[in-house]
């Protein structure tokens, strides 16, 4: 069957993985130790770093997030270690200007980053060109992905054209990014079999077991032509995460594709994961809701973690009666708004949208300045049109940016240096500001005022009050 077709694994334990089931949590002191195992077993990259990794570390670890990344760097010889970087979002909430994209994709591929792993929430392939030259420049491998989502323009053919493209550009690599885990094992067999006819660079297929189909999708897609696979190490695996790399690895060996991992040694590591993860159980961390299999996530193209979101803030709102009509609320406004991907930052936006809507029981009564934003086409162009009775009655008659939204940005690092004075003591300082203004000054504020003589293997532990 599998015509001894080699088949490679990228881990997600060190980023996706704790990402999805525990909200980022997992400290640095708890990676350390297992990475130079990890870096044995075989993988084709271990993802460390990204995602919302740098704002968990400076928000609530109190760590530096490019000392974990140093560190894991040192461990990791033979291991290539990949981020997700959101474009010229980078790894916060806006498009940043082309300097300060420049600046951290230089600083992270000095610190150790092999992949850089690069997605634009609405597949606006502008938005991606300043990080994939800054990535090129450093010699480093550059991932474009696609944004994975069901939509009527969402089609194979928008997917393929979307490939082409992003080829032709430049990419090194292409992912299949299925972040709510909806792709089912049919569409992944017809788009990863369509997209090898066009397209000669390596595919990676990135899912989440949210739904339940994600080991039927992976297993389609490798039998369709795919040639990477994101995985994580079983204590960390299933629910919103990613589908155990184990059970992945034995299951294709016995299909007889070339699976160059050492099971042996991926016991070893999820022997060393079983009770982290049970500390982090309890201490309330590891979040048991995030193992359910939601199949609601088929019907609603809503991620696991956004479910967990929803549920969140209509619990602030004493309303979690109306959880069951926020999900349908919420392909309502994904059509309002030109059908964008469920990923971050549209995510967070069309759900917090929803849940005005419902609240206020009123549509777009209350709407954030972030979908005003979106709607001024200031995050790029909607894969499809925008209602524009919904645009009107928002932002009434405001021009719509046609324009790459970051031409309109000026520099910003010397601004940004100026801004922070004495504490822009490194460019990785002014660029952890840059990220996240106000977290990021009170973490450089404590960082440089007081740090304790306690060090674990090379993290600097920094005593604050409140971050």
């Amino acid at each position: 069957m599998s015509e001894n077709k080699k088949i490679k694994l990228t881990e997600t334990v060190l980023r996706d993985a704790h990402q999805s089931l525990m909200a980022t949590r997992m400290s640095t002191e708890d990676m350390l130790p297992i990475v130079e195992t990890l870096d044995k077993v075989g993988y084709e990259a271990l993802e460390c770093w990204g995602g919302a990794t740098y704002d968990a570390a400076i928000r609530y670890l109190n760590e530096d997030p490019w000392q974990r990344l140093r560190e894991i760097r040192k461990r990791a010889k033979n291991t290539k270690l990949q981020m997700l970087l959101r474009g010229q979002n980078l790894l916060g909430y806006r498009n940043y200007a082309d300097d300060v994209v420049e600046s951290f994709v230089a600083k992270a591929a000095e610190a150790g980053i092999d992949v850089f792993r690069i997605f634009d929430a609405l597949n606006d392939t502008r938005n991606l060109e300043t990080s994939l030259k800054a990535v090129q420049k450093a010699n480093k491998h550059a991932q474009l992905v696609l944004c994975y989502t069901i939509s009527p323009v969402h089609t194979v053919d928008y997917y393929r054209e979307l490939a082409q493209k992003l080829v032709e550009m430049g990419a090194d690599s292409l992912c299949v990014k299925d972040m709510a885990g909806i792709m089912t094992p049919e569409v992944a067999k017809e788009l990863v079999t369509e997209l090898k006819k066009v397209i000669d660079v390596p595919i990676e297929i990135h899912t989440h077991a949210t739904s339940g189909t994600s080991e039927m999708t992976y297993l389609s897609s490798v039998e369709a032509g795919a040639d990477i696979i994101d995985t994580a190490i079983s204590p960390f695996a299933s629910g919103t995460s990613q589908p155990a790399s184990e059970t992945l690895a034995y299951v294709l060996k016995e299909y007889g594709y070339d699976v160059d991992v050492d099971l042996d040694l991926m016991e070893e590591v999820a022997d060393y994961f079983k009770p982290i993860k049970q500390k982090y159980v309890d201490e309330g961390v590891f979040d048991y809701k995030m193992m359910d299999v939601e199949p609601k996530a088929l019907f609603y193209q809503v991620p696991g973690g956004m479910l967990s979101n929803l549920y969140s803030q209509l619990k602030q709102a004493n309303a979690t009666d109306k959880y069951d009509q926020v999900l349908k609320e919420v392909p309502a406004v994904r059509k309002d708004l030109g059908y964008p991907p469920l990923v971050t930052p549209m995510s967070q936006m069309v759900g917090t949208q929803a849940v005005f809507n419902v609240i206020s029981q009123e549509r777009y009564k209350m709407v954030p300045n972030e979908i005003k934003n979106y709607l001024r086409g200031k995050y790029g162009k909607s894969p499809a049109p925008v209602d524009e009775t919904v645009r009107k009655n928002i932002i009434g008659d405001e021009t719509v940016m046609t324009e790459r939204p970051a031409d309109s940005l000026e520099p910003e690092m010397d601004t940004l240096a100026a801004e922070l004075g004495d504490l822009a003591k490194t460019e990785e300082d002014i660029l952890t500001y840059a990220l996240f203004p106000q977290v990021g000054l009170t973490y450089l504020k404590n960082k440089y005022a007081t740090k304790s003589d306690e060090k674990d293997e090379g993290i600097t532990k920094i005593k604050v009050t409140q971050v």
